[in-house]
């Protein structure tokens, strides 16, 4: 679904129909929320939406790889949460040899290329963290996981500006009648940026948005159950259970797909495991569990 503005009001069109309209865009979202209508976009909205869930997803490693390369200077990546999009941003940066620093507490004398490594920042961050953080790994590839306040803070969207730019040198500052004695003032930033949020892509700032290479991974149920139909064919998720105890769990979700909470990988997930463990009432667990 998107919002459209005709001149006189603000019109809510899905599928190519309007909806609903109002003279407010306020209003119209709350009628919206009363009407309990599916605000997600759909491919009739969005074109882009029509290309195959897994192309889509080859889209967002070949675009995270081109960061890592110094290629693009960042990228987004959004949709829902548990399908998997975090997943592959590590494998594709990993997958060109960069090291996960992450949390990782490095032994007196460890050198690295600051160039050969990715941090990822999870969770809430200010402005002055943001400013920080780009600081101290501009010459990284910094991946935002589900941290959407610096998507959110007009201060923190600025800071990103300056380190998405095209130009040759990318300078980046903060200016405070107190500035900090261990960060300068401004700094170049030579790094790369790889958004990851369960946002929907029109609620990302515009700026942003123009200044990186974007992929959108919203899906439809039944998009979603063919993504995992490729997901358990990898011998990386669930590799302690069988491969047949995750189709027989996939093939319970199929059937359920219409009356379960959720459809997600963690969905798969706790229904292979409950597969796996071997109960004769496993189906019926299982159906308990994604109905409860």
């Amino acid at each position: 679904m998107v919002i459209k503005f005709n001149g006189k009001k603000f019109q809510a069109i899905q599928n190519g129909k309007v909806i609903a309209e109002s003279t407010s865009k306020y209003y119209l979202k709350s009628k919206l929320a009363k009407l309990d209508v599916d605000t997600k976009p759909t491919a009739e909205d969005n074109p882009a939406l029509k290309f195959p869930i897994n192309q889509r997803f080859e889209f967002a490693k070949r675009l995270v790889s081109m960061v890592g390369e110094g290629k693009t200077a960042s990228a987004i990546i959004v949709g829902e949460g548990g399908l998997g999009k975090s997943y592959s941003v590590m494998k594709a940066l990993s997958g060109l040899g960069l090291k996960d620093i992450s949390g990782v507490d490095f032994e007196e004398g460890t050198t690295f290329s600051p160039k050969n490594v990715f941090k990822v920042i999870k969770g809430f961050s200010t402005p002055k963290a943001l400013y920080r953080t780009l600081y101290e790994n501009r010459d990284s590839v910094v991946v935002f996981d589900d941290c959407d306040s610096v998507l959110k803070h007009d201060d923190a969207i600025s800071l990103l500006k300056g380190a998405l730019d095209s130009y040759d040198r990318r300078i980046i500052s903060w200016n405070t009648d107190r500035p900090d004695e261990d960060l300068p003032q401004s700094f170049q930033f030579n790094g790369g940026v790889v958004f990851i949020s369960n946002r929907s892509m029109d609620k990302i700032d515009q700026a942003l948005r123009s200044r990186s290479m974007c992929v959108d991974l919203t899906m439809t149920i039944d998009q979603k159950i063919e993504r995992m139909e490729t997901i358990i064919k990898s011998n990386e998720f669930l590799p302690e259970i069988k491969v047949t105890f995750k189709k027989e769990a996939l093939d319970l979700i199929k059937s359920l797909k219409d009356k379960v909470k959720e459809v997600s990988l963690r969905s798969l997930i706790t229904v292979s495991r409950i597969r796996a463990d071997g109960s004769k009432q496993w189906k019926d667990l299982a159906t308990y569990t994604l109905m409860a």
